[in-house]
């Protein structure tokens, strides 16, 4: 299963260098309309990172495209299927250090020291915390031992087989042989079925191969696996057969019993050490699926922390490492039994396998564009295969496989309340956006008092003014002078360049000075806590203006107001940006160098605000129009509005969101939205702490949604 199924096909179906379940969605979302999410723009389809596989125009467009494109429920359920086998995923990141650890241990009840159950089990959980305590380092701190700890597990377990092979039973070779499993399954009937159910635990671990693909190439996982760990693996269990073969009563440990006494102790602590690299690998996992959910709006948001300027995979999130500590903790203390926690390990495993197979299948005929009858025949053979073992798993629902079920359940219902609401909030955004024409109705001046400075309205609209403008303009007549709409957008690409981040546009005339900034992360990228967002984004804009006179001189201000039209404006860093001059200021002080709307009593609060809090101040940026006798005078005069604005102070403004379920509603309606979203809200992070907000520039608007 894991050499044919996913070395030799399916890390072929890499999304830019990255696996996974959500990397086979994210391929289907770029080629077919998928997303439920209707904030799809041209402009992304022009990511150097979003072109995958031949052009869809070449090819007629299959007719199952068609009909998952056309019937809103099937698209529905093919999300539910994608994060079904994601909680199966958050499910493995609880069973895996269980089974792994405890299993290493379990060859100390033989030894001399007799360990008791009750003790193994202590000592386990004693690994376990100081596993998960350990985490927030990030794995780079200790990754330079993980790859000898495997080498010379590999090599201990291809020594140790490859005695027993010929220590015990030579012939166990012919075991290679598809003779063999015929006539066992003749002789054993219904029980040799049965036991598919056991063998699951030589497969487990496949799906997190194909899922840390972003962090290796698939040559050197294909030369890796084919090389040296399919043999080793292949040569290690031909070994314990060959032990089991003469020694049929060491059934229950027959790992540890099959190696030699003299060297019991190093390949014990090699196994030890094997078993806490295994779990890190599945706890990391577990963090990157749960980013992929949260980039996708299917789960709450959490905390999360680049542990590795060097290796970007390398996430932590304390908030789900607790959890999954607590929950890990629960298995082996409620267990203590590798054979029950096999059982919930192996039936989480191959569904997992099950889901990502008929992922595969689609993404064969929507992004690789071959016949149905391929993917069908694809389907077919491995769902064969993978349904028989699945039905193994399922007899032992009873005896801990009920463990990930429930698991995913939990998760389900969480990502599933989530996602219901923010499609619910994103559609009722869009049906109730300021119409441009009202916008344009108030004149340039808007109807109110403009306020020195640069506001930025935060939304998840892609097009058209959101209703928060209208509900802030409504209650307070003021607002500043620059105000730009700012999009914190997700598409299904794992990674989105910093160049090709921003995209740039104007909603309304020149003279409104009104902007709209779309900022695009893929579902792998992370949001640097780095402080430089305002700067950036007034580069970005100046260069936008610049670029604006250059190409368009010829038009006037009001042929220039279509809100749609952006523009990609790479996000240089500033000292080697060409729109601005840039200065730094450790401190803020009352520099007259640099124009500012700011009046003298403002500036003189803010001075002496600033004496006060020594805290808050740091490193600030000022720019400066830099000597470009080409620059027309209009363009001119608003980069000298933008820079005072600037100077001014920026102003982040947010909706604060009261959901309600509507009178009307069903129960169940009303439970989900009154209770459980209530719930999640309130106990994840605010968005503007997960946007990086600074509190103090923070205004929030308060908008009731009733869905």
């Amino acid at each position: 299963m894991p050499l044919l199924k996913y070395v030799f096909i399916l890390l072929s179906a890499d999304d830019n260098g990255e696996g996974g379940t959500f990397a086979l969605y994210s391929l289907l979302c770029r080629h077919a309309k998928f997303n439920l999410l209707p904030s799809q723009q041209a402009a992304d389809e022009e990511l150097s990172s979003y072109k995958y596989g031949p052009s869809s125009q070449a090819v007629a467009s299959s007719p199952l495209k068609r009909f998952l494109e056309k019937h809103k429920r099937l698209r529905t359920a093919l999300l539910v299927v994608v994060l079904f086998g994601a909680c199966m995923v958050i499910g493995d990141g609880v069973l895996t250090p269980a089974i792994s650890v405890l299993a290493s241990l379990s060859g100390l009840k033989d030894t001399e020291a007799k360990l008791t159950n009750g003790e193994l089990v202590l000592l386990a959980c004693a690994i376990l915390v100081g596993l998960f305590a350990l985490q927030h380092y990030g794995t780079q701190k200790v990754a330079f031992v993980f790859a000898p700890i495997v080498i010379i597990w590999l090599a201990s377990i291809f020594s140790v087989g490859l005695y027993n092979i010929i220590y015990w039973n030579p012939k166990i070779i012919f075991a290679l042989s598809p003779h063999y499993i015929v006539k066992f399954f003749i002789k054993s009937g219904k029980e040799g079925w049965v036991s598919l159910g056991g063998i699951l635990l030589c497969i487990t671990g496949t799906e997190a191969m194909f899922a840390d693909l972003g962090h290796f190439t698939a040559l050197s996982i294909r030369l890796a696996f084919t090389i040296v760990v399919y043999p080793c693996l292949v040569v290690q269990y031909m070994g314990q057969a060959a032990f089991l073969s003469k020694n049929p009563n060491s059934v229950h440990n027959s790992f540890y019993d099959s190696i030699p006494g003299a060297i019991f102790w190093p390949v014990f602590v090699i196994a030890t050490l094997a078993a806490i690299v295994g779990s890190q690998a599945a706890i990391t996992a577990t963090f990157s699926i749960i980013k992929q959910c949260h980039a996708l709006g299917c789960f709450p948001r959490v905390k999360v922390v680049h542990t590795s300027k060097h290796m970007f995979g390398q996430i932590y999130i304390p908030e789900i490492n607790w959890i999954l500590m607590i929950l890990t903790l629960a298995v082996t203390i409620g267990f203590q039994d590798t054979t029950l926690i096999g059982n919930a390990y192996g039936l989480a495993c191959i569904t997992v396998m099950f889901v990502t197979t008929f992922l595969m299948a689609l993404v064969i005929i929507v992004v690789w564009q071959k016949s149905i009858l391929i993917a069908t025949v694809f389907l077919l053979l491995f769902w064969v295969i993978e349904g028989a073992y699945l039905s193994a798993a399922f007899i032992k629902v009873h005896q801990g496989g009920w463990v990930p079920l429930v698991l995913s359940f939990f998760f389900m219902v969480i990502m599933y309340v989530w996602h219901y609401w923010t499609r619910r909030k994103y559609n009722f955004d869009l049906r109730n956006k300021v119409s441009l024409k009202w916008l344009l109705g108030l004149g340039p001046s808007l109807g109110i008092v403009r306020v020195p400075g640069i506001g930025l309205i935060y939304s998840e609209l892609t097009t058209g003014v959101p209703a928060i403008f209208s509900h802030f303009v409504t209650n307070l007549p003021a607002f500043h002078k620059v105000m730009i709409f700012v999009c914190i957008k997700s598409v299904p690409v794992p990674h989105v360049p910093p160049e090709e981040r921003f995209l740039i546009g104007r909603v309304c005339p020149r003279q409104y000075r009104m902007y709209r900034c779309i900022v695009r992360y893929g579902y792998k990228d992370i949001q640097r806590d780095d402080g430089e967002f305002e700067n950036q984004l007034i580069q970005s804009l100046a260069e936008f203006i610049q670029m604006e006179a250059v190409e368009q001189p010829q038009l006037s201000s009001f042929e220039t107001l279509h809100d749609g039209r952006m523009a990609v404006i790479s996000t240089r860093s500033l000292e080697s940006t060409s729109s601005l001059i840039v200065s730094e200021h450790e401190d803020f002080d009352l520099d007259d160098s640099i124009p500012s709307s700011k009046s003298t009593t403002l500036r003189h609060l803010q001075s002496t605000y600033d004496d006060d809090n020594t805290q808050v101040r740091r490193r600030r940026v000022r720019f400066q129009l830099p000597n470009n006798p080409g620059l027309n005078q209009a363009a001119r005069e608003e980069l000298l509005d933008l820079i005072q604005a600037k100077e001014a102070g920026v102003a982040y403004i947010m909706g604060h969101s009261y959901v309600k379920a509507r009178k009307s509603s069903s129960f169940l309606k009303k439970f989900i939205i009154d209770m459980g979203y209530s719930f999640l809200r309130k106990n994840c992070r605010s968005p503007a702490v997960s946007l990086n907000i600074p509190h103090i520039s923070l205004i929030e608007v308060g908008m009731i949604y009733y869905v």
